[in-house]
């Protein structure tokens, strides 16, 4: 093959290849997630919240801000309320599918800002090793001494409550696991004969980590996110819990708990029900996580 030749290859044939190879790669992928029932039935609960959220609107039977004194602690399908009511007379029901917005978005932004976090650092002390690695890996062993509620409460208590420093607390506790993942990714990969074959051709180490080192780590955060998202959830539950997070009168589910817990005996339901949502969508993330676990990671393929 010619030199003319080859670079026409390389130009038209390869990309298509590579594209066909990665279409392959997703087909069969969700082919083996599809034949996985409990990560399908944990697929199905989170796309079922989401589109509650999104037609919260349409779903709601009441304002969940609306109050009726006259109507207070209702049991669950007493006067048309589905989940009963709270000690303010407001609708349980809308409350929940309301505060499943909030709940999804604080996980969609934690899911964003600590993997990024993380996949950065991770792969820079992967990639320049030395001293920088050594720092910056103790840096990610003091985050990760501290339990990650205790040390989200102290961002909190510094940052000030509400929803947008409770994402960047658990942002800032979340991303030292990511940051290891993507520390041992590199680690293997740095030493591998394509790099020093790009190193060859001139590119340089930041051109190297963003176009060749973090899509090789990707499947990897992306199994870690998936099961992290129950983790997130259950913090962002505890900072409401603590009135920490979301302030009232918004419906977080986390709040809702801490003010059903004062009637938890006499009027079970102002508390349980929306613990049974952190519940199900705490168990959706995890077996969705497990199933994607065996699709994407390669030690996991051949069993």
């Amino acid at each position: 093959m010619t030199q003319t030749s080859l670079r026409a290859w390389l130009l038209t044939d390869a990309p298509q290849s590579r594209r066909q190879a990665t279409a392959a790669a997703w087909y069969s992928g969700w082919l083996k997630l599809r034949g996985n029932t409990l990560a399908m039935l944990g697929l199905i609960v989170l796309v079922v919240v989401i589109l509650a959220a999104l037609c919260a609107p349409l779903l709601a039977t009441q304002s969940p801000f609306a109050q009726d004194l006259g109507a207070r602690l209702l049991a669950p399908g007493e006067q048309g309320h589905v989940f009963g009511t709270d000690s303010l007379g407001r609708d349980i029901w809308s409350r929940l599918v309301y505060g499943a917005r909030i709940s999804l978005y604080i996980v969609a932004l934690v899911a964003v800002v600590a993997p990024l976090l993380g996949l950065i650092i991770g792969t820079v002390a992967g990639y320049a090793g030395g001293v920088l690695d050594v720092v910056l890996m103790r840096f990610t062993d003091i985050f990760l001494a501290f339990p990650r509620l205790i040390l989200a409460l102290a961002f909190v208590a510094a940052l000030g409550a509400g929803i947008e420093n409770a994402v960047l607390a658990i942002s800032l506790t979340a991303w030292p696991p990511y940051a290891r993942i993507a520390r041992a990714e590199t680690l293997t990969i740095r030493n591998s004969d394509f790099i020093h074959a790009i190193k060859l051709q001139g590119a340089g180490p930041i051109r190297i980590i963003m176009r060749h080192v973090w899509p090789l780590c990707i499947s990897s955060l992306v199994i870690r996110v998936t099961l992290d998202m129950a983790g997130i959830i259950l913090t962002a539950a505890g900072l409401g819990f603590l009135g920490l997070g979301a302030q009232p009168p918004s419906p977080e589910w986390g709040a809702m708990v801490s003010e059903g817990r004062k009637y938890i005996l006499d009027y079970w339901w102002v508390a349980t029900i929306p613990g049974l949502a952190i519940f199900t969508i705490s168990l959706a993330f995890n077996l969705l996580g497990d199933g994607l676990r065996d699709v994407l990671d390669p030690k996991e393929a051949g069993k």
